[in-house]
């Protein structure tokens, strides 16, 4: 796992309560806290987070007394909440989704069916692009009562703060898990194994569109 910044000081909490704490890396950290730190540090500017848009550059523009300017497209463009489905008949259960979701939103074990939590996907994306057989789709994310407060639209504080909270939690397992001795796997064998059940999945499409 990338190295994370954890909060170290009020001054990078209070900016960290103004990111969107989807964890999609969009900024160019590894993490929303990161980001927080290096804005803190001043290394970067204020309106690289897409997911919290023009709500959030002016949100840190007020904390930080800061004049707002537009969104970096360098990091993409604003979009409403998303979150991932996994299309579960074509999933081989390799569990390099579940890698690398950085809040535990994706349950299931190896060779086994995945699917996503979908109350804690914070739609980052981060899953869609080590799935060795395409399937995972993204979609728009079930909107929050309308009598909830929140400072993003689309997403409800209750959300946010929970995706904060699986984030560390994960941090934490896996900091536990590098640091034993006794935990080890065959990643050549696991690798093996990943592209010998893409190729059956390959085998099982083509033979779909042969009897079509």
């Amino acid at each position: 796992m990338p190295e994370t910044h954890l909060i170290t000081s009020a001054h990078v909490a209070a900016i960290d309560h103004y990111l969107p704490q989807t964890q999609c890396t969009q900024c160019g950290y590894p993490s929303c806290v990161a980001y927080a730190q290096a804005i803190a540090d001043s290394k970067t500017s204020i309106n690289r987070c897409p997911p919290g848009g023009d709500v959030t550059i002016q949100g840190l523009a007020t904390l930080l007394d800061q004049s707002p300017t537009p969104l970096d497209p360098e990091c993409g463009p604003s979009h409403a909440p998303q979150q991932a489905f996994v299309v579960e008949t074509e999933c081989i259960g390799c569990t390099l989704c579940i890698q690398a979701c950085p809040v535990d939103a994706i349950i299931g074990t190896a060779k086994k069916m995945h699917t996503v939590i979908e109350d804690e996907c914070t739609g980052c994306r981060l899953c869609v692009g080590p799935c060795p057989v395409g399937c995972i789709s993204m979609g728009p994310a079930e909107m929050p009562p309308s009598n909830e407060p929140s400072l993003w639209p689309g997403l409800s504080s209750r959300r946010v703060m929970q995706a904060r909270e699986r984030f560390y939690n994960r941090h934490r397992r896996l900091q536990q898990r590098s640091n034993s001795d006794s935990i080890s796997y065959d990643r050549r064998k696991m690798h093996e194994e990943i592209l010998a059940s893409v190729e059956r999945v390959r085998q099982r499409r083509s033979n779909k569109r042969l009897a079509s």
